[in-house]
């Protein structure tokens, strides 16, 4: 079985630790991506590698609603966004991702495919954990 967990990606990863180092600024998460290029042939979530620069058949991308620390420690953020009524409907959601201010895929994860019903909204949420 493939890990589909979701990976903070390389260039993630390398403004952390830009940012760590003092050598600049970290760009707050602004948006959420999704797509259906998140499985393989048989219809099993492919593995994240973290190397992803953006999603493999991104389909919509939209601004993060709203963000809640997880735990007490604030080591984990939940960022929240909405596919509303008529949007990709009929499309089988099986990949999303974060990305920042600067336009940069922070974040990324695979699923089964979710079927996208033209009535019903869908709420995602995606954990940045630390």
């Amino acid at each position: 079985m493939a890990d589909n967990r979701g990976v903070i990606t390389a260039a993630g990863r390398r403004k952390l630790c830009r940012a760590h180092a003092g050598d600049g600024a970290l760009p707050a998460i602004t948006r959420m991506a999704w797509g259906n290029g998140g499985v393989d042939e048989t219809g099993q979530p492919i593995a994240t590698t973290g190397n992803e620069i953006g999603l493999y058949s991104e389909l919509m991308v939209k601004d993060i609603e709203s963000h809640t620390y997880v735990n007490e420690g604030e080591t984990s953020c939940r960022y929240t966004a909405t596919l509303e009524a008529g949007e990709l409907s009929g499309e089988e959601i099986s990949e999303m991702g974060l990305y920042d201010a600067e336009g940069d895929l922070v974040a990324y994860r695979t699923f089964m495919r979710k079927g996208k019903d033209a009535d019903i909204p869908q709420i995602y949420d995606m954990e940045e954990i630390f």
